[in-house]
């Protein structure tokens, strides 16, 4: 079996491409990094630590690696023959891997009617179907019938934290034991992937809103909370009496909102919210709270992990007191080391905050939640 994983970074490496060599997959790596390409391309193997007092180590062994753009043939000729195709690219890069993707899945038509199943591993809901969009743009109306009838697009959720990584780590991936990755069942070609380590779901959305308004959220809290009150690290954060009032607040304010909206029980909720807890407590993968607030702007979106439960509670009639506390702290946010968190500051500077709030929330000036947020 042949698995081909478009992204080499830590989450390709440390999480997705761990689980495919386990599974048994042939992986071969396909990224622009030239230095980690090369890396990869000599050694053949990385190791991934698992985080803890254990420091498990497992090799991940006979991988083959190219890079997207010197070696498209190359690149092709993977998307042609693999079984299985991966990303963890990061959302905003779907659409620069769309154009080789339809080329390769064209060659593969022409050539064998074997189907191939392709799964973005994003931190971004309906990751797949977006990339299947950019796909599908660039092939022709005869192409789009015959690529539909031998690739699957099934989204997934994937949730495992990676921390920063020391600089002599090169191509050994630091992650911590814990990892969840769910795919949705229906839109799979042929038969199903035999990766046990999946969970294999008729329907992902609770699944997906489930880690997004929890594990997203909750590690957003932690990281413009803490960053307010002082804090350095996300460990810190989460032992500093106030931040943790908060956090909790928000993991309550969410859990209620998912067990009103998708059936999940408070047992069911309470477990997992104690398992993200312990997540975020151990010392061994605590990030900084400047790193996990990085991309405000995104975070802002109306679509994502803060605006978008607190507006589903409102619509419910449950107040999203703890969520529009950290919208708050978010917009005292301040890194010189991240774009987004500059560009919020300098509109934050030139429009106010109200006019900020609306521009990127996509709400109306004077929206309740606004008037709420800017409340704290």
């Amino acid at each position: 079996m042949k698995a081909l994983q478009i992204g080499a970074g830590n989450i390709g490496r440390g999480f997705i491409g761990q689980l495919l060599f386990e599974a048994g997959y042939q992986v071969c790596f396909a990224d622009i990094n030239d230095e980690l390409i090369g890396k990869l391309q000599e050694e053949k193997q990385y190791n991934v630590e698992l985080a803890g007092e254990e420091k498990e180590v497992i090799n991940v062994q006979n991988i083959d690696a190219v890079h997207s753009s010197n070696q498209e043939a190359e690149l092709l000729d993977w998307i042609v023959d693999a079984d299985l195709i991966t990303t963890a690219v990061g959302p905003d890069v779907l659409k620069g891997i769309a154009p080789v993707l339809a080329r390769g899945l064209q060659y593969r038509v022409y050539e064998h009617s074997n189907p191939v199943n392709i799964i973005a591993c994003e931190n971004m809901a309906g990751a797949t179907d977006q990339l299947k969009t950019y796909i599908f743009e660039q092939l022709l109306e005869d192409d789009k019938d015959q690529v539909e009838a031998v690739a699957g697009f099934a989204n997934s959720a994937v949730d495992r934290i990676v921390p920063l990584q020391p600089e002599e780590n090169e191509l050994t991936v630091t992650v911590e034991p814990f990892f969840e990755w769910a795919v949705e069942t229906p839109a799979l070609k042929g038969d199903r992937p035999p990766i046990s380590s999946v969970t294999f779901v008729e329907d992902l959305t609770p699944y997906i809103e489930r880690k997004l308004f929890t594990v997203n959220t909750g590690h957003a809290a932690l990281a413009y909370q803490g960053y307010v009150n002082g804090c350095e690290t996300i460990k810190e954060a989460i032992e500093h009496d106030e931040v943790y009032e908060s956090y909790q607040g928000v993991l309550n304010e969410t859990s209620e909102l998912l067990e009103t909206k998708h059936g999940f029980s408070t047992e069911e909720m309470e477990n997992y919210k104690s398992k993200i807890t312990s997540r975020f407590q151990n010392p061994y993968i605590s990030d900084t709270v400047e790193r996990v607030g990085r991309g405000p702007i995104r975070k802002l979106g109306p679509k994502d992990r803060l605006v978008r439960p607190a507006l589903e509670r409102m619509e419910r009639n449950q107040e999203p007191i703890f969520l529009a506390q950290t919208i708050a702290a978010l917009l005292d946010f301040r890194s010189d080391q991240d774009s987004e968190a500059e560009e919020l500051q300098k509109q934050i500077n030139e429009l106010g905050k109200r006019e900020t709030l609306s521009k990127y929330t996509g709400l109306s000036e004077y929206h309740s939640l606004i008037n709420k947020i800017l409340s704290y």
